[in-house]
């Protein structure tokens, strides 16, 4: 579970919050324990092993016969098989490759779809091909997008692309900043939702008008949906309505749907056609792919119509934790954000250090088996305040109300505790 992990480690963008650098490894290796022998969890997959996680693939294939491995992941465990496992294996895509891209071109209302190892990749190869085609290499794109934030400059830098920014607030870009914005870009690209501002999303209302705004520049729209799948809810429309907002639009496979890796970008046939030139150039066209794409099948059928339910749980969550930490007399003052959550994942904010918080996190998942919060990161724009990212799979359907405002409130004794004594 590539995604849990990423959680485990903190927010993005962040410095996790730890003892200090000599004690640093030695501490991950407590954390992950902690958050591994845990009972009661918001989601699984910390600490996964190589024989679990191959366990998992071949019980989410269809090939285990029961629930084992896959309920332990959350995702429920598979009676079929997604995909013909008599079949040859793929050959630089093909088999199992392209019943994948057949699957999600279907989901999202396209013509056409490409798989690609990393999302980086996918968006590179689309904002490519759309300059090419408008002619023009800027992109406008949120600052705390993440090709702004994660991948090293590489739209200038690999792409020869160039960024600019129609807002700094963090949230979404409105219609009147796209429309007002002081230089002509041939590509909106809006990431939904915009995970470093808080999982956030605008209204489908609010996202039309966005995207009517950058047509009425001659610009095309491509979407950053590494996310979409858990959109649904927010937005009260199908994929394919949604995703057919866009142009083109880019999905991951190992975040929310619980693949190994992978992702795929979706739209015109001619744009798909030279975006797997583009895949090829950049190293992308991998001789053998199965295990991810079955990964990928698998979250598409046993964990994909399971994310409404995490997004309503989510709601209850964020509501618990906000109610328990108004009462805790220890907690001077919180932000859950966004509230309600738009998708399974929101933001938490405490003024406390991060070793604090993420200590008082590892301690009562050790002591009492639950672990609401995994790692708390420093927020670096605000000293003496630290930020997590709260993500649910089904295994947070388990939890009551109840539960979680006792999770949140044991939570809170114990960081002002610990806060009390350094």
């Amino acid at each position: 579970m590539a995604d849990e992990n990423e959680q485990a480690e903190g927010p993005s963008g962040t410095d996790a919050g730890t003892p200090g650098p000599e004690h640093e490894e030695e501490f991950k290796k407590r954390r992950r324990a902690a958050f591994r022998g845990a009972g009661r969890t918001l989601r699984g997959g910390y600490g996964t092993t190589l024989r679990e996680r191959m366990a998992e693939l071949a019980e989410l294939a269809g090939t285990g016969g029961g629930a084992g491995t896959a309920d332990a992941a959350g995702t429920g465990g598979a009676s079929e098989a997604v995909y013909d496992l008599d079949d040859a294996v793929d050959a630089y895509g093909g088999g199992v490759v392209a019943a994948l891209e057949s699957r999600v071109a279907e989901l999202l209302g396209f013509p056409a779809a490409a798989f690609f190892p990393t999302g980086t990749m996918a968006q590179q190869a689309a904002l490519r091909c759309w300059a090419g085609r408008t002619g023009n290499p800027v992109v406008a794109l949120h600052p705390l997008a993440h090709p702004e934030v994660h991948e090293e400059g590489a739209l200038s830098a690999v792409s020869g692309l160039r960024p600019v920014h129609p807002t700094t607030e963090p949230r979404q870009p409105t219609a009147e900043e796209v429309r007002a914005f002081g230089e002509p870009f041939g590509t909106l690209m809006l990431e939904l939702p915009l995970r470093d501002a808080g999982f956030v999303l605008p209204t489908f209302e609010e996202l039309t008008d966005v995207v009517a705004a950058a047509r009425e520049r001659d610009a095309v729209v491509h979407f950053d949906g590494a996310r979409l799948w858990e959109s649904t809810t927010h937005f009260g429309r199908p994929l394919t309505e949604i995703a057919g907002l866009a142009d083109s639009v880019y999905v991951s496979f190992y975040k929310s749907l619980q693949g190994l890796s992978g992702a795929a970008l979706a739209g015109p046939e001619d744009v798909i056609a030279e975006a797997r030139s583009w895949r090829h150039r950049y190293g992308g066209n991998l001789y053998q792919q199965f295990p991810a794409a079955l990964s990928a099948l698998a979250g598409l059928a046993h964990v994909l119509p399971r994310l409404p339910a995490c997004v309503a749980q989510a709601r209850v969550v964020a509501s618990g934790i906000a109610e328990a930490f108004t009462a805790a007399p220890g907690v001077p003052w919180f932000r859950v954000h966004p509230e309600p959550p738009h998708t399974q994942e929101f933001r938490v904010w405490l003024p406390f250090e991060a070793e604090t918080l993420t200590e008082a996190a590892v301690s009562q998942a050790e002591d009492t088996g639950t672990a609401l919060f995994t790692a708390w990161s420093r927020d670096s724009g605000v000293p003496g305040v630290s930020t997590t990212e709260v993500s649910l799979d089904t295994r947070a359907l388990e939890w009551t109300a109840q539960e979680v405002r006792e999770a949140a409130a044991e939570f809170a004794r114990r960081a002002a505790d610990l806060s009390a004594r350094r």
